[in-house]
């Protein structure tokens, strides 16, 4: 496997936090909350590959990290469900006793 030496790696990591920052900054408002649902998806895999990490045997890092990664994707998974439960609501019918 191809390995990346570190200050790479965290160049890489620098740089798509800018581009993700530049490009979330440029979707208006009313995208948000679809935008937030389709990245469930997203999360739901980046859930999958930290199972596998913290369940691999290369090491505490690699157990510690995935940990994190776990919890990380698992709060945007379920915060994407609720804003759009929420949003959902607001176009339902309201019953004639409710005000």
């Amino acid at each position: 496997m191809l390995e990346v030496p570190a200050v790479a790696a965290l160049t890489i990591l620098v740089l798509a936090f800018f581009v993700g920052l530049e490009v979330i900054s440029k979707v208006p408002p009313l995208l948000h909350t679809p935008l937030m649902s389709g990245s469930n998806a997203i999360s739901g895999i980046t859930i999958v590959g930290a199972i596998l990490a913290a369940g691999s045997e290369d090491g505490d890092l690699a157990k510690i990290l995935g940990f994190v990664a776990i919890v990380f994707a698992t709060v945007n998974v379920v915060g994407g469900f609720l804003v759009t439960n929420r949003m959902l609501a607001m176009f339902r019918q309201r019953k004639p006793d409710e005000s």
